[in-house]
């Protein structure tokens, strides 16, 4: 049997998560995207021996990837296939109540961007799949093949910012009606034929952003996650988001505004600094905020 293999993703802004976090040895702590297992390996070995770690991931792959990572580690850990929006259910499952802290890291692993079968990325032809869990649920062809017009316009607007949107889902719906999209090529070589290349962004960026949203509703999974933290965390504890584009930044800072639940421990998000920049440009897009349950 041949070692499983070393995963590529490596974790951003490790030395502000365990900064601010600040896990401790015996406390139970919960990453909700454990990905690879980069930070629930460094939280873990906080927790020590007597400390417990629940993992979730909905991707299944993601989770064999960080299992012999974490195998090791001394603490009590569990992992769990299931979206962060499950997490209360989760823990009751586990007759767990409260935890000491959350982590959520919603940006891709690299190792689910650069495998050309998901359909994340459009820098290798692949299916145009785009689900997390890839067991279930509509995939990005069968939401560009049979959504209207409007609402593929409206996805692509809301989800992506993309100010052609209309003319994007134009195209797109004329040229479903002789060849139905398939592969992640097809779908970007459209978008490029009607939008503009602005400086080294690649045209097909803000569709695709808006469509792994969609297809994985993962604004709406943010949201039902702040709102479940309150009856998670348990007073004094802390909860961690590192989100990756605007939408999501939104929703935590509004969140951890909320009176008498949360206590903000930095007021502007913490970035990646040159050194981290330099040796991981993934991170460039990352903003952790750190709050306490009051």
């Amino acid at each position: 049997m041949s070692a499983p293999r070393e995963p590529r993703h490596a974790p951003v802004l490790v030395a502000d998560v365990l900064r601010l976090l600040d896990p401790q040895p015996g406390q139970t702590w919960v990453d909700c995207t454990v990905g690879a297992g980069g930070h629930s390996k460094l939280i873990a070995e906080r927790l020590t021996g007597t400390g417990t770690l629940i993992g979730l991931d909905q991707d299944p792959t993601m989770l064999e990837l960080a299992r012999p990572r974490l195998a090791e580690v001394p603490a009590k850990i569990t992992l769990v296939h299931a979206n962060f929006d499950q997490l209360a259910e989760v823990l009751a499952n586990l007759s767990i109540g409260t935890v000491d802290g959350v982590l959520a890291d919603l940006g891709f692993a690299s190792d689910q961007i650069q495998a050309a079968g998901r359909g994340f990325s459009f820098r290798e032809d692949g299916p145009l799949d785009m689900r997390l869990d890839p067991s279930t649920g509509a995939t990005a062809a069968d939401m560009v093949n049979t959504m209207s017009e409007g609402g593929l316009a409206d996805v692509f607007y809301e989800y992506g910012e993309e100010r052609l949107s209309r003319r994007v889902a134009r195209k797109i719906v004329e040229r479903r009606t002789t060849k139905p999209f398939a592969t992640t090529a097809d779908l970007a070589n459209i978008v490029r034929s009607c939008v503009p290349r602005s400086g080294s962004i690649d045209p097909a960026t803000r569709v695709f952003q808006a469509l792994r949203i969609a297809v994985n509703d993962e604004l709406g999974a943010l949201d039902r996650l702040l709102a479940a933290l309150s009856r998670i965390v348990k007073p004094g504890g802390r909860a961690g988001i590192i989100s990756f584009h605007s939408l999501e930044d939104r929703r935590v800072k509004q969140a951890f505004r909320t009176a008498n639940v949360w206590e903000p421990l930095n007021k502007k998000p913490v970035e990646a600094g040159e050194e981290e920049l330099a040796h991981n440009p993934r991170s460039r897009s990352a903003k952790l905020r750190v709050a306490v349950r009051i």
